[in-house]
């Protein structure tokens, strides 16, 4: 399965293959900065390769603490939604996956707070729920400049987008064993065994295996705040997986 993975060294990223993946950035680089192995590469979204019924078990740890940690990083199942080198127009996200994003990104996902660190979550923006919201988006997002307004309809916008946004609380610098069941009306994560996370929200397939660690923010409120760019490294950082595997149940 793995001769089939694309491997994707961008701007100073670099990936070393073993039976340890090394992925790395490298300081000084200027604009995107990506190290990134996935198994949808050259495939249109409708042929990516998974669906519910499939775990993915690996072991992963990083060179800094999420306090140090720069950009975005993670494994896990999604739909490309923002473009990828070879999908070039956007879609409406799904996904399911253990993620870090530093400051200053700040993703619609928590309930209260910002939308970053290191966590587990799921989204499924495609279901037939969500498509009578797209007429109402602006309004929301003006009305959402209302503190009151936000706590009263927010979660209930999650709930039809079938977020589900969990912290996790294990250190980044060791060794921990990650485990995603993606099921049809439910999603298990569970780090080193014990399970911290359990929703009955299950993003729809077919979708692709990602793992990545890049040099990116995204802004995105439920205000209505919208920006993203680059962070600059000024030194180097990876992540490390070993033991990946993807099996159907």
């Amino acid at each position: 399965m793995l001769d089939n993975w694309r491997q994707l060294e961008i701007n100073g990223g670099k990936i070393i293959s073993g039976d340890v993946f090394h992925l790395s950035l490298e300081p000084g680089s200027t604009g995107y900065s990506d190290a990134q192995i996935d198994d949808y590469g050259t495939k249109s979204r409708s042929e990516y390769p998974w669906m519910p019924g499939t775990r993915l078990s690996l072991d992963a740890r990083f060179s800094h603490p999420d306090s140090a940690l720069v950009g975005t990083a993670g494994f896990g199942f999604w739909n490309a939604p923002f473009g990828d080198p070879t999908v070039g127009w956007p879609a409406l996200p799904k996904a399911v996956w253990f993620f870090y994003a530093s400051y200053p990104s700040d993703l619609p996902l928590a309930l209260k707070g910002p939308g970053r660190g290191w966590f587990a979550s799921t989204i499924d923006a495609n279901t037939p729920a969500t498509l009578y919201l797209a007429p109402l988006c602006l309004p929301i997002i003006l009305l959402n400049h209302s503190s009151q307004f936000r706590n009263r309809t927010w979660p209930k916008i999650r709930k039809k987008l079938n977020i589900t946004f969990s912290p996790i609380q294990s250190t980044l610098e060791e060794w921990h064993n990650y485990q995603l069941d993606w099921h049809d009306v439910n999603c298990r994560f569970l780090i080193d065994h014990r399970e911290m996370l359990s929703t009955n929200y299950s993003p729809g397939g077919p979708l692709g295996f990602v793992c990545w660690i890049d040099n990116q923010y995204l802004v995105a409120t439920i205000g209505g705040r919208v920006r993203w760019g680059t962070i600059s490294l000024d030194r180097k950082q990876w992540m490390e997986v070993k033991n990946l595997e993807i099996t159907r149940f």
